[in-house]
C-alpha cells in the first residue's frame, strides 16, 4: 500500500507553506506586501518546474498505469481534477524541457513562469526539431535566446519571438486558410448566461479588436469602475445591438434577426421584478423586469395562449416606438439622458417614462433615450424625468439625485485689476 503522504523535501515544503498561510496579511502595507509577493512568485515558478519535471518522469516510467490510467493526461484529469487543456499543456511542457536545457534551468531557478514555458514549448515539438535540424539551426542557441527573452521581456514580446522563429522554419510553406484558424463556441448556463471561447487568425483578430476598441473608446464615462474585460464585453454587445437595429443582417428563419422575449401579460404589467417570468428566443429565462426593458423600444407580437399553452390567437406585430417618433426623440435628446452619460443616440433605446404596459403613452413627452447600461438601471430603481425647461434629472433608488459637477474648467475667468 502506498503512503498517502510524501516524505522528505516535499513534506518539509508543506510545513513551510503551512507556516506561510498562517501569517496575517491584513495589517501589512503595500511595500511590505510586495516584498512578500516577489519571492513567492519565484517560488511558484520553481514548484511549477518541479511539477513539470515530475510529470515527465511519470510519463517515461508509465506511472499512470499504477492507478489504472492510460496516460498522464488522463491521470491529471482524474486525480488532480485538471481540465483537458491544462493536463495536455503540463505534459507538453514536461516533454519540451528535455530538449531546452536553458529554458529548463531558468524555469527551475524561478525566472520563468509556467505560462512562458508553455509559449516556448512548441519550439521543442518533434516536427519543429526535425525542421530545425534539416536547416542547420542551432537549437541550443535558440534555447538560450528564448530563455533570455522570457526572463527579461514582456509576454507579448516572447510570443512574437516564438511565432517569428516557427514561421522562419517553414518560410515557403502554404499560406494557412484563415477560416481554418477561427472558431467560436459557447456554453449556455442554467440562468441563460454564456461562457465562450474565441480563436481567430491574426487578420480576423485585428478586425474584431478594431471594432470592439472603437466602441469601447467612444464610451469612457467618468468614474467608470468596469474592468477592461467588462468594457470589452459591453462593447461586443453594443456592436451586435447596433447591427440588429440597423436591419442589414441576413434573414433568420424568414425574418430579420431580433431578440425574442415571451412573457405573460400579468407579469409584464406587474411592477415587481418577476424572476424567471420571461423566456428568450434561444431558451434563456429572464425576469419580467428585464422583459419590460426589452419591450420599451421593440416590436411586440400578441400571442394568446390556451390553458394547455397552445397558441389560440396570433395578433399582428406592432412597433411600440414608431420610427418617426424615434427620430423626434433622437433630435430632442441627442443621446443618453442619464446624468453624466455621453452615449450617442444610435447606442440608445427609447425608454417609456411610464411603461406602455401600464398605460403610458407612446409619445414624445413620455419618451427618453437611454443607453443599455442606464436603461437597465432605470428598470431597477433609478428614475429619470424631463423638467419643464428641457433639462433631464436622474434619481437613485433611495431618492437622492445624481448630480453632475459643473464644468468649472470651461467657465470664463474674471480678473480684477489691483
Amino acid at each position: 500500500m502506498r503512503s498517502s503522504r510524501p516524505g522528505g523535501v516535499v513534506e518539509s515544503l508543506e510545513s513551510v507553506l503551512d507556516e506561510l498561510s498562517g501569517e496575517r496579511l491584513d495589517g501589512m502595507f503595500g511595500p511590505a506586501l510586495l516584498e512578500r509577493l516577489a519571492p513567492l512568485l519565484a517560488l511558484q515558478n520553481r514548484v511549477a518546474a518541479e511539477v513539470a519535471r515530475t510529470v515527465r518522469q511519470c510519463e517515461l516510467a508509465d506511472a499512470a498505469e499504477v492507478d489504472g490510467k492510460a496516460s498522464m493526461q488522463s491521470w491529471l484529469r482524474g486525480h488532480a481534477r485538471f481540465s483537458a487543456s491544462a493536463a495536455n499543456a503540463l505534459v507538453r511542457t514536461g516533454r519540451a524541457l528535455e530538449h531546452l536545457p536553458a529554458v529548463a534551468a531558468a524555469f527551475a531557478a524561478g525566472a520563468l513562469s509556467a505560462e512562458a514555458v508553455g509559449v516556448i514549448a512548441p519550439v521543442a515539438a518533434e516536427r519543429n526539431r526535425v525542421a530545425a535540424a534539416e536547416q542547420g539551426v542551432d537549437l541550443a542557441g535558440i534555447d538560450e535566446l528564448l530563455a533570455e527573452i522570457a526572463s527579461t521581456q514582456f509576454h507579448p514580446q516572447l510570443r512574437t519571438a516564438v511565432a517569428h522563429y516557427l514561421a522562419r522554419l517553414d518560410p515557403d510553406g502554404a499560406e494557412p486558410d484563415p477560416t481554418e484558424q477561427r472558431s467560436l463556441s459557447w456554453a449556455k448556463h442554467a440562468d441563460g448566461s454564456l461562457t465562450g471561447r474565441l480563436e481567430l487568425d491574426a487578420v480576423g483578430g485585428e478586425k474584431v479588436q478594431a471594432a470592439i476598441e472603437s466602441i469601447l473608446q467612444a464610451s469612457r464615462p467618468a468614474g467608470d469602475t468596469r474592468t477592461r474585460a467588462q468594457q470589452q464585453a459591453d462593447a461586443l454587445v453594443q456592436l451586435c445591438d447596433n447591427q440588429l437595429a440597423a436591419g442589414a443582417l441576413p434573414t433568420l428563419r424568414t425574418q430579420k434577426p431580433h431578440a425574442v422575449v415571451t412573457v405573460p401579460i400579468a407579469d409584464l404589467v406587474d411592477p415587481g421584478t418577476g424572476l424567471g417570468a420571461a423566456t428568450l428566443g434561444f431558451g434563456a429565462t429572464v425576469s419580467a423586469a428585464r422583459a419590460r426593458w426589452l419591450a420599451c423600444d421593440g416590436t411586440v407580437t400578441r400571442i394568446v395562449l390556451g390553458p394547455e399553452g397552445q397558441p389560440l390567437d396570433l395578433g399582428r406585430s406592432h412597433r411600440v416606438v414608431p420610427h418617426h417618433l424615434r427620430r423626434a426623440v433622437e433630435a430632442r435628446d441627442g443621446g443618453c439622458v442619464f446624468a453624466g452619460c455621453d452615449a450617442p443616440s444610435h447606442w440608445c433605446d427609447v425608454h417609456h417614462l411610464v411603461h406602455w404596459a401600464d398605460g403610458g403613452d407612446t409619445s414624445l413627452e413620455n419618451s427618453g433615450l437611454l443607453c443599455e447600461r442606464h436603461h437597465t438601471k432605470v428598470h431597477h430603481g433609478f428614475r429619470v424625468a424631463r423638467q419643464p425647461d428641457g433639462r433631464w434629472r436622474t434619481w437613485r433608488p433611495d431618492g437622492t439625485e445624481v448630480l453632475v459637477l459643473p464644468r468649472i474648467a470651461n467657465e470664463p475667468v474674471t480678473t480684477r485689476a489691483g
